[in-house]
Parts: C-alpha cells; structure tokens; sequence
C-alpha cells in the first residue's frame, strides 16, 4: 500500500513538473512584463494591495490581477490578507547580477530564435538568427556593430559578466611567462584594457573579424594595443608568426564545432615556435561546483545552436583536451576554479 501511495505521488509530481515546463514561455514573459511595469519593483519597496498597484503604477485591474496571480503560482510574489509582497526568488531577478544577465540574454538575444532550434538542427545553421536578424553572414558574430542596441547590450553583458572576473588572474599568470600575448577572439578589448592598465609598455595584440577590430580600434581605451583583422577559420597563411609568445582563447573555441576547434589548434600550432604557448580559458560543464551552473551552461549550447553558428557547444574539459590532443599539442598545466563562475585555464604547446 506504501508503494503504491508513493508511487502516485511520484506521478503527481511529474505532471506538475510537466505542466510548469509546458508553460514555461509564458512564465518567462509574464515575469518580464512584471519587471517591464515595475510590478516586482514597487512590492520589493513596498508590501501592496491589488488597488494600490493599480494607482501607483497607472494600470488597470485586468493587468495587475493577472499577473499576480501568475507569480503567485510561480513563486515570484506572495499574498497575506489581500496584500501582496516579493518573494526571495522574486527579489533574485531585481537584485542579482548574473541572474539578471541570463534572462536579458534569453529574452533579448534568444527567446524569439529558440522557436528555430528544430530546424536549426537540421540544416545546422542558426536559423533563429537568420530568421530575426537576416541572412547576410552565417554567425552572430559579426553581427554585434549592428544589432539593435538592446540585443547587443545584454550579449556584451553576458559575455563580459563570466570571463571579465578572470582577467586579473590571467594576466598574472600569463605575463609570469610572456611578455607577448596574441589574444583571439578580444571582441570589445575588456582583456586588453586589463593588460594596459597593468602594464602599458605589454605587447598585446588582439585577433578578431574584421568588422569587430574596425569597432575596437576606435576605442581610446585600447590605445596601446596592437590590432590584426582575421577570420580565424581562413587558411593558416593568414595567421601570425608567433614566436615567444603567450596565444589567449578567453570563452572563444566554444563558438565552433569540434572538426572547427582542431583546424584552429592545429593552425596555431604549425603558426608558433617551441617558445611559445597557448592559453584556453572555457567554463567547462563539468567543473562547475553548482547544478544551476551545470544546468545554465548546458543551455547555453542552445544558444549556439539557433542563434550564434548551428554547429557549436559549451564543451566538457576531457572534449577540450581530445580536440587538443587531436591537434598534435599538450596540455601541461591546468589552473581550475577561477574567478567567481569556476571557469579552467589550460596551458597547452607543441608535442
């Protein structure tokens, strides 16, 4: 009789699981319109009665009805005696700062390109992207000097909250070494600017696409650093020679897929001297100390699929370690937990 009992709540709650992932999208939206509308601001402030929402904010019954009552089912806000409050989960998306990057990201990057994620699969090509931004190139990237401004600011904040805490760390172990560094794929420069700040006379150069350099060559904060326009995926006569130097891939081999990593690494490695060495830094999937990291990285994968090249992943540290291996280097030396999201460094050269 136990079992059976426990074998039905078991049921029970698998439907409820179910249906909450079933209307998932619309929880999302409801949320954003609550923080749109400054709904879970005013009761973060103040404890309020539906009336009192309604006067404060200028909306009407029907707005603020429905959506309280969907968070109230979802946990986001909670009534006592007709006066509704935030709950702590609520508070999270208003006060902490990498929650608040990973939902703009969803919604302003994602959301509307995740309805393409079959397809983009399929004929792998981001087919959200190329649904909702157009057809012009096959990747986001260079695409970020002409997204709507709202699009881009929460990438570049999603970007730069998980690898910007890394950077002081990094430059001191890399410049213990080298006092040149080639960095790949330096998008607006944030590793840049640390290393100028650290030491202005380094000798830094920064690869990326062509229409990212023509934005971060204007940006008076780089001055001192030294730009080179390449596609990273052209062939190898157009990479530098990079001889007793340090060649950094801060969060940028998971934008390509596993055939696309090795063709990098083996290019790099026919491209530097034995003096050399190359620098990967990835927030690995399973290095992370918390499942809510484990679970938003995975999704982040989705992410590539639709939006940003069809054909990438965030990757596991052995996967990594394959395609380098793949690649005719070695890894000699890994630095793990970094910076407050446990991203991995790893040191690799030549066999």
């Amino acid at each position: 009789m136990l079992k059976k009992k426990s074998s039905q709540e078991s049921a029970i709650e698998a439907l409820s699981k179910a249906q909450e992932l079933s209307f998932a999208p619309l929880t999302f939206q409801a949320l954003a319109t609550m923080i749109d509308l400054g709904i879970l601001e005013l009761l973060d402030k103040q404890p309020s009665f539906l009336n009192e929402i309604m006067k404060k904010l200028s909306l009407d019954e029907y707005t603020v009805k429905t959506l309280l009552q969907v968070g109230e089912v979802s946990k986001l806000v909670k009534s006592e005696n007709g006066k509704y409050s935030l709950t702590k989960k609520g508070a999270v998306f208003l006060y902490d700062e990498m929650t608040i990057a990973n939902f703009n990201f969803i919604k302003d990057v994602c959301y509307l390109g995740a309805s393409e994620l079959t397809a983009s699969f399929k004929e792998k090509k981001p087919k959200g992207l190329q649904k909702f931004f157009g057809e012009k190139y096959d990747t986001i990237y260079p695409y970020f000097s002409i997204l709507p401004d709202k699009t881009k600011n929460s990438w570049y904040s999603f970007d730069h909250l998980y690898s910007d805490n890394c950077f002081d760390k990094l430059f001191k172990i890399i410049t213990k070494k080298y006092n040149k560094i080639y960095d790949i794929g330096g998008n607006t420069g944030k590793f840049e600017k640390v290393c100028l700040k650290n030491d202005p006379n380094l000798d830094i150069t920064m690869l990326d696409l062509p229409e990212n350099i023509s934005v971060a060559v204007e940006n008076p904060e780089l001055k001192g650093c030294k730009f080179y326009p390449i596609n990273i995926l052209s062939d190898i006569k157009n990479y530098p020679q990079i001889e007793n130097s340090a060649v950094l891939m801060s969060q940028f081999l998971d934008c390509f897929s596993k055939e696309q990593v090795i063709y990098i690494l083996n290019n790099l490695r026919l491209s530097m001297d034995k003096n050399s060495s190359i620098y990967i830094l990835e927030p690995f999937t399973d290095n992370q100390k918390y499942d809510a990291a484990k679970l938003s990285l995975t999704h982040i994968s989705l992410y590539f699929t639709c939006m940003a090249n069809g054909i990438s992943k965030m990757y596991t540290q052995m996967e990594m370690i394959e395609m380098i291996e793949t690649a005719g280097l070695k890894v000699f030396n890994i630095h793990n937990n970094l910076g407050a999201f446990d991203y991995t460094l790893l040191e690799c050269n030549r066999k």
